[in-house]
């Protein structure tokens, strides 16, 4: 058998200062010299790393989960508090598992007996040897999703302060200040996602102060979705001064009024879907003005990818008159600027750093790597430097899939399956 090639790094313009060996993850916090990741998989839960000297990072402490019912692959931090979630661990695939007693009950009638196993996974579009989990779950349930809340004053010991339950596969992403938490999660009553906000005035208590969806969502008030499934929810809303500006997956982006948090109001929105096929995975403008301009940044997520269709990418919008919102360019890698783009894996982009206080983007694009984007001019924004990692032992290819950046501008990129890479702009 022919041995697998080793394809190295490359880069342009970003040198590495480090590497750290630790499981995969969903999302890199960088604040105060510390970084804080939380991973993918139980029962590796959330890190916590010292890289107050970047070439040299230290772990503080690992967090681990009791079971591998969840994961908890997004943390943000906000002064000494802490917040990551809890999802349920392969909630697509049992979401899609749920239809089980309806295929089996329609595959019996079909064929004039009981299917077996291998009928029913076609049928679902699954393994077969993920029915296990599926039974499982439709036997037992799920009823802990949701958040805590940590008290990180020291963080090689961090205290459990909090454990909020929501409902369903619980939380997603969730963006959060010193005052409130702003959690996407499922809630009864609700079909998909949506936005719930917390007050953290006593970080032992969250008090649930409002909730924000998107009409149709509200099933139990009889509310009726236009659109099949989960397609329209909320991915997560990021906090503008009295805005949140919400990705809300194939219904594109909105932005809400939060001038009264206790009644927050849709005041915009812009639905790019059809004839684009990628979810919106988040939209947020620059904390500047860009040629007198007012500018925000959407990127999709590259989910499942259909040859012959765009790969997700990232869009520059024109936001200054909310009422007359407008594209004014993309920026699209090509599938030839990896040599990743044909391994198994997604390829797409994924996610940008959640604060654009300059005119550079850093924007992950799974095995695309990070590129580095300069929207100066919003009209044909330009890649200025980009690094496409070695695909992590025992992986088929790169799955770069969350970045920060600290205020020294080191620059943190996490990898799916495996390792946080730091690196170093140059000559930009």
């Amino acid at each position: 058998m022919m041995k697998k090639k080793k394809i190295p790094s490359a880069s342009k313009n970003i040198f590495r200062l480090a590497t750290l060996n630790i499981p995969g993850g969903g999302q890199v916090t960088v604040e105060n010299g510390l970084a804080f990741v939380g991973h993918m998989d139980a029962p590796d839960g959330t890190t916590i790393i010292d890289v107050k000297d970047p070439s040299n990072p230290k772990i503080l402490k690992q967090i681990f989960l009791d079971d591998g019912l969840s994961h908890t692959h997004k943390v943000r931090v906000a002064g000494n508090i802490m917040i990551t979630n809890v999802e349920q661990a392969q909630r697509h695939l049992l979401r899609r598992g749920e239809k089980l007693p309806d295929v089996s009950s329609q595959l019996a009638s079909s064929l004039g007996r009981p299917p077996n196993d291998s009928e029913i996974a076609a049928a679902l579009g699954l393994a077969e040897n993920k029915l296990t989990d599926v039974r499982q779950f439709l036997n037992n349930g799920y009823n802990d999703g949701g958040f805590r809340v940590w008290d990180i004053s020291d963080p090689s010991n961090p205290e459990l302060l909090s454990y909020v339950r929501t409902h369903g596969f619980g939380v997603h992403r969730f963006d959060m200040d010193e005052n409130y938490a702003y959690i996407s999660t499922e809630m009864e009553g609700y079909v998909g996602n949506i936005l719930v906000i917390y007050d953290l005035a006593d970080p032992k208590k969250p008090v649930e102060v409002s909730r924000w969806h998107m009409p149709g969502q509200h099933t139990a008030a009889g509310e009726k979705p236009s659109w099949k499934g989960y397609k329209n929810r909320l991915h997560h809303a990021l906090r503008v001064g009295d805005e949140l500006w919400a990705a809300v997956w194939n219904a594109g982006f909105q932005v809400i009024d939060i001038t009264d948090i206790s009644m927050p109001k849709t005041i915009a929105s812009y639905n790019y879907h059809p004839p684009f096929p990628e979810p919106t995975h988040t939209a947020l403008p620059c904390e500047q003005l860009i040629d007198g301009r007012r500018i925000a940044v959407v990127v999709d997520e590259e989910h499942e990818h259909t040859p012959g269709q765009p790969h997700a990418f990232l869009w520059i919008f024109d936001v200054t008159d909310l009422k007359n919102i407008h594209p004014l360019s993309t920026f699209y890698v090509s599938e030839t600027e990896s040599p990743w783009s044909q391994c198994e894996g997604r390829f797409g982009a994924h996610q940008y750093r959640e604060k654009i206080d300059g005119t550079l983007v850093y924007v992950t694009w799974f095995s695309g790597g990070l590129r580095v984007v300069d929207i100066a001019d919003p009209f044909s924004p330009k890649e200025v430097a980009h690094y496409i990692p070695e695909a992590p032992e025992g992986y088929p290819s790169p799955q770069s899939n969350d970045v920060d950046v600290d205020e020294n501008g080191v620059i943190y990129l996490l990898d799916r399956n495996h390792g946080l890479e730091i690196l170093k702009l140059e000559n930009v």
